[in-house]
């Protein structure tokens, strides 16, 4: 099937009617990735209905507190200390945006980061759908050895110059998008579109100003109830059984969290239900894995845990793990 699309992905004749009529391919560079970080940069890259590129846009962005992994993104606070805030320069990143479908790679947290920060300025993002392409390279069933950028990029030829550059990335994500969407036209693949909900109020806690270390550390944890609680849609793959050590995550293993995370727990169950994985709120005989960073607590699920033998993994290594998850047996 790979074959046939690459084939005919060069000069499809016929567009499906139903996909959308223009994208907004789009990355951020964050303070960190929890619920009270924030933008530092953005870039996008506005595409017409058949993926060619008609625009780009970039702007660094004063995040008013300490920019976090500067060894990540480069982004020193005194290069942002001069940046315009986000209340500055939200028109045009909504102008950007509005009417387009937003494409990101692992698009849930570009959506959140952005949603967050509109609900800060009293607004909301023009966006209603988003498109992961992580799931639309899994939809075509692209021989990539992870999910990573960067593989992405070398499987269409594309050559990265600054990684983890907001420009860089989105630029690089547009010219691996359009050969995908191509693919997908020809072959009549169903888009992975997912909603996007905005947000209508925030609340900040006090944050550290440029040039102070926040309190918590880069990523710490902090307690959310930003969003409203809403039920997911049912796993479509059988439970494949335990996950075993030294083996990846199969589609369809049911996994609980317990505890507190440095990165905001729903955002972690939205990037395992968008891999293909089932959240299980209760621990049971029929649990996959348990994901926590404190195995010795007294938890319900830990102590469940210790019963069944349910094998137990912390948030590092399960974000390692939901990078390659093996796709659900026919």
């Amino acid at each position: 099937m790979l074959e046939d699309l690459a084939t005919a992905a060069s000069s499809p004749t016929e567009w499906p009617t139903a996909y959308p009529q223009g994208y907004a391919v789009v990355d951020v560079e964050t303070t960190g990735l929890a619920r009270d970080d924030r933008i530092i940069s953005a870039a996008v890259y506005r595409l017409d209905a058949r993926g060619e590129v008609q625009d780009h846009w970039y702007t660094t962005v004063n995040p008013e507190r300490d920019p976090g992994p500067v060894w990540i993104h480069g982004l020193t606070s005194d290069v942002l200390e001069g940046a315009p805030l986000f209340t500055d320069i939200a028109e045009e990143f909504a102008a950007r945006l509005d009417g387009r479908v937003l494409v990101a790679h692992n698009a849930v947290f570009d959506w959140q980061m952005i949603a967050r920060e509109y609900a800060r300025a009293e607004r909301e993002a023009p966006v209603r759908q988003r498109l992961c392409t992580i799931a639309l390279s899994k939809e075509l069933g692209l021989p990539l050895p992870n999910h990573k950028l960067e593989s992405l990029a070398a499987h269409f030829g594309v050559v990265q110059q600054r990684a983890h550059h907001a420009l860089d990335d989105a630029r690089v994500l547009a010219e691996a998008f359009r050969p995908s969407l191509r693919a997908a036209a020809a072959g009549g693949v169903r888009l992975p579109l997912h909603e996007c909900r905005p947000l209508t109020e925030w609340a900040d806690r006090p944050a550290p100003r440029i040039g102070q270390q926040a309190g918590g550390g880069y990523g710490s944890y902090r307690p959310s109830s930003w969003r409203p609680a809403r039920k997911r849609p049912a796993c479509p793959y059988p439970n494949p059984g335990r996950f075993e050590d030294g083996k990846p995550l199969k589609q369809g293993m049911r996994i609980a969290f317990s505890g507190d995370t440095s990165v905001e727990r729903e955002l972690l169950e939205d990037r395992a239900v968008e891999a293909g994985l089932h959240v299980a709120t209760s621990l049971s005989r029929l649990t996959s894995l348990l994901v926590t960073n404190d195995p010795d607590s007294g938890t319900s699920k830990v102590v469940k845990a210790r019963q069944f033998g349910t094998p137990v993994v912390d948030e590092a290594a399960f974000g390692q793990l939901l990078r390659d998850v093996e796709p659900a047996s026919d």
